[in-house]
């Protein structure tokens, strides 16, 4: 009798547009929840619902599959799919950012693709690079309302929202991928400016967050990924979410602190996060599905369920679909003043 694992705490990748026997089997292994994908894993939209197809079959149990598809500068599927713009322009076409929102996720879904890590509620505040226009604004309020906007376009599309980088990245010159950021504000500043937009998000039922790779060290010594004060007491807390916290990828510099992999994983997942990403290192990824203890925890695996994707049409019902259609039309002239 072949046993049927829940949705496990790992986040992992694959190499490239096919699995390999070796990724079949970390794929089946009772700790993996859910695989990343990049754009080296990305070809047409007919390869990517294949290999889709093929890692949920290489699943005992229900397994999630995300992507990073905000527009902009990140957008690992481009051809076959609408071009999105980076969020700072929807500022000068508010009414878009819904369109753009649905539009994302309605093309996603129809390649049974679960959910994209957006939208992101950074504020720029004109000093991060790896933030700048993917931010909605670098002012809270319009933040807010635009990226609440978006959500709304996914959630009527059939997509969960995941917002990010938790309490804000947006700060800080360092980029959390290669440097551990040092954000020196205090409590009273990122309360009034930076968590806007997540209370805002939350209390119209944000479905997940993920924390940055960052230290505010006038409020606590560990990145707020890593830290029980910004997950516990503020996020769950004092903003009432009730949904998924994602780690960012511990493969990143900013995530290095921690010691190994498996201290990272566990370190995460005693601060709080339902599930860890460990991605570019199948190495580490496999270390962290072997040393992580198998728990049975119904609570994150209730939570991890509702980031499904709920898929109204497949891509050819798409296609024909005047909605996108005319979705499409209105994007491409956006990201034409863009160009």
């Amino acid at each position: 009798m072949i046993t049927e694992y829940p949705i496990g705490p790992i986040m992992l990748d694959v190499a490239g547009l096919t699995l390999t026997a070796q990724e079949q089997e970390v794929i089946s292994h009772p700790n993996t929840g859910a695989v990343i994908f990049f754009a080296r894993n990305y070809n047409d939209p007919e390869q990517i619902a294949q290999l889709v197809k093929d890692i949920r079959k290489a699943r005992n149990g229900d397994i999630l599959i995300a992507v990073d598809q905000e527009g902009g500068r990140v957008q690992r599927f481009q051809n076959g799919f609408t071009r999105l713009p980076p969020a700072c322009l929807y500022a000068d076409k508010p009414e878009l950012a819904e369109t753009a929102g649905w539009l994302m996720a309605a093309e996603l879904l129809a390649v049974d693709v679960d959910f994209s890590f957006a939208p992101v509620l950074d504020v720029d505040c004109g000093i991060s690079d790896v933030i700048g226009n993917r931010s909605f604004s670098t002012e809270c309020n319009q933040a807010a309302v635009l990226a609440g906007a978006f959500r709304k376009g996914m959630k009527a599309a059939g997509m969960a929202a995941t917002g990010k980088h938790f309490p804000g990245h947006g700060a800080v010159s360092a980029d959390s991928h290669h440097a551990l950021p040092i954000d020196n504000r205090d409590l009273e500043t990122i309360r009034a400016k930076d968590l806007l937009p997540f209370k805002t998000l939350i209390n119209e039922g944000l479905e997940a967050v993920m924390p940055a790779h960052v230290i505010y060290e006038n409020v606590d010594p560990n990145p707020a990924g890593f830290s029980l004060f910004w997950l516990q007491e503020i996020l769950r807390k004092e903003l009432n979410f009730n949904g998924v916290i994602f780690s960012d990828d511990l493969s990143m510099e900013g995530a290095a602190f921690a010691g190994d992999y498996p201290d990272r994983a566990r370190l995460a997942q005693e601060a709080g996060c339902d599930m860890l990403l460990v991605c570019n290192n199948p190495t580490a990824a496999e270390r962290v599905l072997e040393q992580l203890p198998i728990t049975n925890n119904r609570q994150r695996e209730e939570r991890l369920r509702k980031m499904r994707g709920n898929s109204m049409m497949n891509r050819q019902q798409l296609l024909s679909n005047r909605k996108w259609q005319e979705s499409t039309q209105l994007i491409n002239q956006l990201m034409g003043s863009y160009a």
